[in-house]
């Protein structure tokens, strides 16, 4: 359990991480797909009212809005300024009049009970410091029968991560993982029914792809650069460089004629109040 001050540096941290990717949405197609697939497996429609929690740069809140026009609108919030501007423009170049954004922290959003007509979220809730309390203020802005939908990830997703994860154990380092509170069906199915939510679904789909050497060799690079930082960053460099090598001969053993393959088990979450 973290307590107030570790999580206060985290979500500096966390905005300080998506504030600088500034190239967003062209880094890779990985979160405009995630994105378009919630928003296919939940149908919204004309007039409906939702909140579009950790927006980024509107990825599922522009699609929205043109969904729900004319009478509908989408509010958007995420902690992150440069997230939003990225949002603000696109949505000022499309003409929107229907979204609304707002920078917040999701453990604090402060809207009225029975507000929303769904609260959609993709692939952001592993960031939120308190989930089950999320899931709780979720459930008090939707209106009797709205619905929350969300992405999120499974314990085996990111290969090369979960590899960093099982060789840091063998020096003594146990790095938290934002996985793990949803991480199985099980996770997602017990955490909303404690959050007051009825007819939970859970729908595994497959995101993952095969790796080459170099993009191994820079997944170690990239793993040190995510929000709350890395123990195994603290190691001597000897023991860091042999800790790199171990990784690169885990990575051999699981190498195919096909590449290393990095599984993303993504968890597409439904559920109703």
């Amino acid at each position: 359990m973290l307590s107030q001050a570790e999580k206060d540096n985290f979500k500096q941290q966390l905005a300080a991480f998506f504030n600088g990717r500034t190239n967003y949405d062209k880094e890779s197609d990985f979160h405009p797909r995630l994105a378009n697939r919630l928003l296919e497996i939940f149908q919204l429609h004309n007039g409906q009212k939702i909140l579009d929690v950790a927006t980024g740069t509107g990825l599922v809140a522009i699609p929205a809005a043109k969904i729900v026009a004319p009478e509908g609108k989408v509010i958007g919030v995420d902690i992150s300024t440069g997230m939003l501007s990225q949002a603000q423009q696109k949505i000022d170049a499309e003409g929107l009049q229907n979204i609304e954004l707002i920078e917040a922290d999701a453990d604090k959003l402060n809207f009225s009970n029975n507000s929303f007509d769904a609260i959609l979220c993709s692939s952001a809730i592993v960031w939120f410091t308190d989930i089950p309390g999320v899931l709780r203020l979720w459930h008090r802005f939707l209106k009797k029968g709205g619905v929350v939908v969300f992405s999120t990830f499974s314990d085996t997703s990111f290969t090369t991560y979960a590899l960093i994860k099982k060789i840091a154990q063998k020096y003594g380092i146990f790095i938290s993982d934002v996985k793990e509170p949803l991480g199985s069906p099980a996770k997602c199915h017990k955490m909303l029914q404690e959050a007051g939510f009825v007819d939970i679904e859970v729908k595994i789909e497959q995101f993952g792809a095969y790796l080459n050497r170099s993009h191994v060799a820079q997944a170690w690079k990239e793993n040190w650069k995510t929000p709350g930082g890395n123990p195994v960053l603290q190691m001597e460099l000897q023991k860091l460089k042999q800790f790199e090598a171990e990784y690169m001969a885990e990575v051999e053993v699981l190498a195919t004629d096909q590449g290393i393959w990095n599984d993303i088990t993504t968890f597409f979450v439904l559920a109703r109040k």
